[in-house]
Order: C-alpha cells, then sequence, then structure tokens
C-alpha cells in the first residue's frame, strides 16, 4: 500500500495538487480539490472547479454522484488520494478534463474518450436533434464521416434503433474506440474505417451527417483551452477551415439517395458560406440550425435529384 509523506501540513501543499493527500474523507476531498483549482483557476479556462472536483473524485474513488453525498463520511484510500493528485496536476497543466478520466457524456451515453479524438461537446447535440426530427423511413440508412467516439451515430441509433446507422473514421484506433462505445451503451451501430467517403463506394444513404475539421489552421482559438491539447486532424481543414467540408459538399450527391440529407456542423461565422456550397452542388431547402447560445452551428440541405 502506498504511503503518505510524513509531516504534511497545509503550508506544504499551499492548496496545490498535493492537498489532496491531506482528505479526511470524501467530502473532505471534494473541499481540497475545489481549492486547488480555484487557487490555479488563472491557468485554466471553461472551468467550473465545483463541477470538476465533484468529477475527480467520483472517478478516484469510483462513486457515482449520489454516492459523493450519501458515502460523504467514508474515508480514501492512499492510492485514491494519489489518484486524484494526478487528475488535479493534469488538470492545472490544462489537460481537458474528459481526456484526465477517459470518459465524457454526451446525449443520454457515457462514451470513452482518447487523445485520439475530439472530445464530443453537447453543442454537437444539434446535429442529433436535427437528425431525429426527419422525415425518414423507419429503415432509413445513416453514415457519420469523422464519427470519432461514435458519439453522434450512437446518440441517433439510441433515439431511431430501426435505423440502420454506421459511423466512419480514418484510423483503425478510432473505429475501435466507436465500437468499444456502441457496446458499452448495447447499441447495434457498425463502424468501418474510411476517409470520408474513400470505402463507401456502392451505398447510398437516406442522411449523411459528420462534425467534421472546421477551424482554420492560423487560428488563435487553438492555442485557447481544451483545443490545445486535441488533435489536429480533427480540428483543422485549411486557411479558411472549410477544405474537408467543401470535399463532404461535393462527394456527397453520390452516395446520397433521392430524398435524402445532408447534416454538417460547422463554425458560427461559416454559415453562409456553407449554405452557398450546398446550394451550388444542387441541394435545395438549405437551412441553418443554431445552438443554445443563438449561434449559428448546422446547416441541413435536401437532396432532391427529380428536381
Amino acid at each position: 500500500m502506498a504511503e503518505l509523506p510524513k509531516n504534511l501540513t497545509n503550508t506544504d501543499s499551499d492548496y496545490g495538487a498535493e492537498s489532496a493527500l491531506l482528505a479526511t474523507s470524501i467530502s473532505n476531498a471534494v473541499k481540497l480539490t475545489r481549492m486547488a483549482l480555484q487557487h490555479n483557476q488563472s491557468k485554466l479556462l471553461f472551468n467550473d472547479p465545483n463541477l470538476e472536483a465533484k468529477i475527480f473524485v467520483e472517478h478516484a474513488c469510483q462513486k457515482t454522484s449520489m454516492q459523493l453525498i450519501t458515502c460523504c463520511d467514508e474515508l480514501l484510500s492512499n492510492e485514491q488520494k494519489y489518484l486524484l493528485v494526478t487528475y488535479i496536476k493534469r488538470r492545472i497543466d490544462g489537460y481537458p478534463v474528459a481526456y484526465i478520466i477517459q470518459h465524457q457524456a454526451f446525449w443520454t451515453l457515457d462514451l470513452v474518450v482518447s487523445e485520439n479524438t475530439l472530445i464530443p461537446r453537447s453543442d454537437s447535440e444539434l446535429l442529433v436533434e436535427t437528425a431525429i426530427r426527419l422525415p425518414l423511413a423507419s429503415t432509413a440508412k445513416i453514415v457519420d464521416l469523422g464519427t470519432g467516439t461514435g458519439a453522434i451515430a450512437l446518440a441517433i441509433k439510441s433515439e431511431r434503433p430501426h435505423w440502420q446507422v454506421m459511423g466512419t473514421d480514418f484510423k483503425e484506433e478510432i473505429v475501435e474506440l466507436a465500437r468499444t462505445n456502441a457496446k458499452r451503451n448495447k447499441l447495434d451501430a457498425a463502424f468501418a474505417l474510411s476517409h470520408w467517403f474513400s470505402a463507401l463506394d456502392g451505398h447510398r444513404f437516406d442522411l449523411i451527417i459528420s462534425n467534421p475539421p472546421y477551424v482554420e489552421t492560423e487560428s488563435e482559438w487553438l492555442q485557447k483551452g481544451d483545443v490545445r491539447f486535441e488533435p489536429d486532424s480533427a480540428l483543422t481543414s485549411g486557411l479558411d477551415g472549410l477544405d474537408d467540408i467543401r470535399h463532404i459538399v461535393r462527394s456527397s450527391i453520390g452516395f446520397l439517395k433521392n430524398d435524402a440529407y445532408l447534416i454538417l456542423e460547422h463554425g458560427h461565422l461559416q454559415a453562409k458560406d456553407i449554405q452557398s456550397l450546398m446550394n451550388e452542388a444542387g441541394f435545395s431547402k438549405v437551412q441553418t440550425k443554431q445552438d443554445l447560445n443563438g449561434l449559428d452551428r448546422a446547416t441541413i440541405g435536401h437532396w432532391d435529384c427529380s428536381i
């Protein structure tokens, strides 16, 4: 069993990560973790010390959020304390919470994440909401391009179990991660290795959906917050951020059935450009949806080759 340093005091820990070694109970661990995160707040962006403290203690102690309350007086083992210190140190260094605990909630799902993939964000739930409202047949065929963790594909499958849902990505380790999340959430979705449409010849879909890279390669945003640690391949796409989106829009018409749809997530200043790309490619009823912050976030186009 790991031993704690002798003669450790509050003065020695100075509200750094090591302060968690002084925790006498679960409730005390939450308090000390919160204080450590608050003390280092200037180093972090988009940080909620109270929420993150609870998340870290939950995972270090393998407790649910309710058990943090019902088991608040339970003592921590030395191993749990050291694990908590590791979490806090990585967070103070700027690492995203999802990468530290290797989990992220999305829609109604609990997803395993890795540093090979983009962290699923609540903004992308707009794509799921838009997709499940479409008037598609009960056996509709869907593909999520650049699926990453499988978040969008699996969320759609969870709401429309009779739809045939596929997700694709360009690295085998990413595809395997999505498959792991399908099993974890007991959802029957297929995942395949494909760089956009490269392995989809012969397939036709009722809906193509994607949250592709759309950040400009020179964007200052890449130096802020969690994105500093996320893979560039999942974030950037040329000087204007639209290289991959151009490819998807232009190529998608060869993989869509008649009376089908294309939905793309994008940056909040890119809507007009993407509307133009879809209109030029022959899509109709092109419209942009706003996220919970009222920002343009997803654009949808209808494909009708009879027009």
